[in-house]
């Protein structure tokens, strides 16, 4: 007789143990602590950031200002608000704040109002609209300082193209130091300043044009409303707060831009053409700490700056 095997059925696996009552009790004791912690340990990482970024280097920076140190390091220990009364008795100081509130009103209303058109410009459809606007692109592009060098050799008295296409045109009867007084730089570094900061400006004010629904444009040509209406009533509110973002952070870029002038002049001849952040890396050079009062000084201003002018845009008010 042929030996019969017999196969058992599969039996079910057991059902997995419930976890202990400890464990169960852990679990829900970190949840509840994470809960209690609310979003700080998703924002945690980011304050550490600015701690170290931002606010220790201010810290830093308030230290070095009152202590005298020369412009190899050498610290002479502390010394009071010594490097302020300093810096304040230099007599270089207020054409130097004077100039730095010139150059920050005229080449952020320039560029506004430029990018402000430009932005108009781009939100229209006609043919080419995509390169131009990928044209647009290269000044940011590029890196200001090299824009900057690159400005200040076309002016070059003696190699500069601009200086030999005035002498081809009949403009002028011999070449010009346009970058070797600060009569002739200053429109220029103005100039330049509005170039490198046209891109980011109309992009900003572009965004916002674009965020404007077409049914109120359709509303406010069926109430009747003209072109330059409809522009003022319309399209500016709701502009507003693309053109404050743009405006303020235009104000504290210009304020503290040292590419541009140290590119192109230096700040020179003397400090005629220095902005105070200019100013402030002049003075690093002989004496750290009054350069670190300088750099208190600029801190304070942008923080001044911004909080007067948020005050008076009134920014946390809805429109």
């Amino acid at each position: 007789m042929p030996e019969q095997t017999t196969t058992r059925a599969p039996q079910p696996a057991p059902p997995p143990a419930a976890p202990a009552p400890a464990v169960r009790a852990s679990a829900a004791g970190a949840r509840n602590s994470l809960a209690r912690l609310g979003p700080w340990p998703w924002l945690g990482p980011s304050v550490v950031l600015i701690l170290l970024v931002v606010v220790w280097p201010v810290v830093e920076m308030v230290i070095t200002s009152t202590h005298k140190i020369s412009g190899l390091g050498i610290d002479f220990g502390y010394d009071g608000t010594g490097r302020y009364h300093k810096l304040f008795a230099d007599a270089r100081l207020g054409p130097v704040l004077l100039w730095t509130g010139v150059w920050t009103v005229l080449v952020v209303t320039f560029t506004m109002v430029i990018s402000l058109a430009l932005a108009q410009l781009y939100n229209q459809k006609f043919f080419g609209r995509k390169f131009t606007r990928w044209a647009l692109i290269i000044p940011w592009a590029s890196s200001v300082i090299v824009t900057s060098i690159g400005f200040r050799w076309m002016l070059d008295e003696v190699a500069g193209v601009f200086n030999r296409l005035l002498l081809d045109l009949g403009l002028i009867d011999s070449p010009e130091s346009w970058t070797g007084n600060a009569a002739h730089a200053k429109p220029w570094l103005i100039l330049v300043a509005v170039f490198v900061s046209l891109p980011f400006t109309t992009y900003t004010l572009l965004a916002g044009l674009q965020t404007v629904p077409g049914e109120v444009y359709e509303a406010a040509k069926v109430d009747g409303a003209g072109r330059w209406q409809t522009y003022r009533r319309v399209t500016l509110p709701l502009l507003r707060p693309s053109f404050l973002v743009a405006l303020v952070i235009n104000l504290i870029n210009v304020f503290n831009s040292f590419p541009v002038i140290w590119g192109m002049t230096q700040g020179g001849p003397n400090t005629d053409t220095s902005t105070s952040t200019v100013f402030m890396y002049i003075l690093g050079q002989t004496d750290v700490g009054e350069s670190a009062a300088m750099s208190v000084v600029n801190f304070a201003v942008v923080i001044v700056m911004v909080l007067l002018f948020l005050k008076v845009s009134r920014w946390n008010e809805e429109s």
